[in-house]
């Protein structure tokens, strides 16, 4: 009797490694997750090897395996080409060889891995034309055409974090003059409360009391926001907007307000709206989307 190919997705994260393995439905059969300990000293390559290695020894038939991480892959999607300050070792490292597989193992962006995960199992599902913003410490993104999602001529393709929403802001990490990220993002809380709040939670719990202050910075925070997705909208005609990260933890707060700067930014040829969605797939987004890849890749 054949046995079914199994599909493995690792996500490389900061501070946790998660691996899931799927069938080719998208049912789980497994997951394992273990902390990356990205400090000096530690070895994080050999936790994701190890709990990869606990997944596969579940399994005596076909595996494949993709890999989703920070960064931006190498052409070949082999292994992340750019990714410094964080994660020593992952640039450049070969998946494949360092997981001793005989089959190609493909390696993706965090984000487009989200992305492709949301597509296929999540609040996306079916989509063609979708659009992912992460709003947590930063703003994330990935994009997908007609079916492809976009990389770009060196991997920047994506990084929706770090368009202008205010020309003449500070510099963001991108050096782009008044991100999103910066308009929105949790690490730019302190200094545009100038002290007062400390994160976004604190921000929208204050804004919820009727606080002026924290209205006014939330309420430009969410202008920027639906100011960002206009744009992306005017230029990846999406059908679906899929907003993950903590952020999205501020429910109706976040959403309601931003709908209704839609209603007056969005360009709607023939009364068209995009679904503004909640992503629906948390913290497995990421492997999920890399089984995924790992299963395209196996079909090629």
């Amino acid at each position: 009797m054949k046995k079914h190919t199994v599909y493995v997705g690792a996500d490389i994260g900061g501070t946790n490694i998660k691996v899931l393995a799927l069938t080719g439905t998208g049912k789980r059969l497994a997951m394992e997750e273990s902390p990356t300990s990205d400090l000096p000293g530690s070895d994080w390559r050999q936790h994701a090897r190890e709990a990869v290695v606990r997944v596969l020894q579940r399994f005596s038939g076909p595996v494949r395996i993709g890999v989703a991480a920070p960064g931006l892959p190498a052409h070949d999607a082999r292994s992340i080409a750019h990714m410094p300050g964080r994660l020593p070792g992952l640039e450049g490292l070969v998946w494949q060889k360092w997981l001793k597989q005989s089959k190609h193992v493909p390696v993706l962006n965090d984000a487009r891995a989200a992305l492709l995960g949301e597509v296929w199992l999540g609040a996306a599902r079916g989509g063609k034309n979708v659009v992912l913003l992460t709003l947590g410490t930063g703003v994330g993104g990935a994009a997908m055409v007609d079916g492809h999602i976009l990389h770009g001529h060196i991997g920047r393709a994506g990084h929706l974090g770090h368009v202008p929403v205010d020309f003449e802001g500070v510099a963001d990490i991108a050096n782009c003059p008044g991100s999103l990220e910066d308009a929105i993002g949790e690490a730019t809380v302190k200094r545009r409360s100038r002290g007062t709040y400390a994160t976004t939670r604190e921000l929208v719990e204050a804004a919820r009391k009727g606080d002026q202050v924290a209205n006014k910075l939330w309420s430009c925070s969410v202008k920027a926001l639906a100011a960002a997705i206009a744009g992306f909208i005017n230029v990846l005609d999406p059908e679906t907007i899929v907003l993950g990260g903590g952020i999205t933890k501020a429910g109706p707060f976040l959403f309601k307000p931003l709908r209704a700067e839609l209603d007056r930014f969005e360009w709607r040829p023939g009364g068209k709206r995009v679904r503004i969605v909640k992503a629906a797939l948390g913290s497995e987004a990421g492997g999920v989307g890399a089984a995924r890849a790992a299963m395209d890749s196996a079909d090629k």
